[in-house]
């Protein structure tokens, strides 16, 4: 069976997003995104819903994509300039009280909303990693995370 995987990534921004602590972050979201969109595997992105901020809150942003698989998302974040920025997260975002990324396996051609995504990310928090939803751990071949955080797959 073909499947692709899906993920919601979900940040609050430290501070407003015309405030100059958080500009380079700001300034370089379409740039990520080109890289996204140009990356081999990619598949969807979810750039309507995700395009202002998300749930009332005007500091709260999201990205919702579809990937081929999970090493084609993994090169994006991982081995793209994605990386930099990830690495520089804490000097823009707030750290969550709870899971902020979640993943799932859809069916290719699948759009999630973000009303979907939000719900997988909800379920991952209550109910923790599971085939509805899940991190980067329950991916016995995430290995590119896995070395980043020196973590070793499940026997």
């Amino acid at each position: 069976m073909t499947r692709h995987l899906a993920e919601i990534n979900v940040a609050r921004l430290k501070y407003d997003a015309d405030d100059a602590r958080v500009a380079k972050f700001i300034d370089n979201i379409d740039r990520i995104n080109g890289i996204a969109d140009r990356s081999v595997g990619f598949q969807w992105r979810n750039a309507e819903e995700t395009k202002d901020p998300i749930l009332g809150d005007d500091r709260l942003i999201a990205t919702v994509s579809v990937w081929e698989s999970a090493q084609t998302l993994e090169r994006f974040v991982f081995d793209t300039l994605h990386r930099q920025f990830f690495q520089q997260r804490q000097d823009w975002f707030d750290v969550m009280d709870s899971m902020h990324f979640a993943m799932w396996w859809v069916t290719p051609g699948s759009q999630p909303s973000l009303a979907e995504a939000v719900a997988r990310l909800d379920h991952l928090n209550a109910n923790g990693d599971s085939d509805h939803a899940f991190g980067w751990r329950h991916l016995p071949d995430a290995t590119r995370w896995r070395e980043m955080h020196k973590v070793q797959a499940a026997e």
